[in-house]
């Protein structure tokens, strides 16, 4: 699947609702119960086209999306509200999530972390994408590969 990055830095290539198999989703749903204590997800209905694609979307109470559509951007990082309160609740790094949902991540696997985290780091992706649009200084990207 080609690198797909969502309105807020998501890494919606690597989100297991983009898949079509429903073990995968299963899968993913159970880890999210799991993690982050989400009971209101079933492999039915976490079912996701990618924000920046019609069809369904997993995070139906997302604020982001529809901000940036509405405005016509192709990134957060576009906006001159950036970082809004309507995405800082999205901006996350595999540590901090990985901290932030300790003890429930203390003993995860790595397929746990696969299919349920890792679409989440999104912050040197808003990083990149705020170089780009001029939020920050081009040196970052640099110091972002280190």
């Amino acid at each position: 699947m080609r690198e797909h990055i969502g309105f807020c830095g998501y890494n919606c290539h690597l989100c297991a609702a983009r898949s079509e198999d429903y073990e995968i989703r299963k899968k993913m749903v159970e880890g999210w119960r799991k993690i982050f204590g989400h009971e209101n997800y079933t492999p039915e209905n976490v079912i996701c086209a990618g924000c920046r694609n019609e069809g369904p979307h997993a995070d139906t109470n997302c604020q982001a999306r529809p901000c940036a559509l509405e405005k016509g951007f192709t990134s957060c990082t576009e906006c001159a509200e950036f970082p809004c309160a309507k995405m800082k609740n999205l901006m996350a790094s595999k540590a901090g999530m990985l901290l932030w949902c300790y003890p429930r991540t203390a003993g995860i696997s790595k397929e746990e972390y696969e299919l349920c985290m890792q679409q989440f780091d999104s912050m040197s992706n808003l990083i990149r994408l705020g170089i780009k649009n001029g939020k920050f200084p081009d040196w970052l990207d640099n110091d972002l590969q280190d």
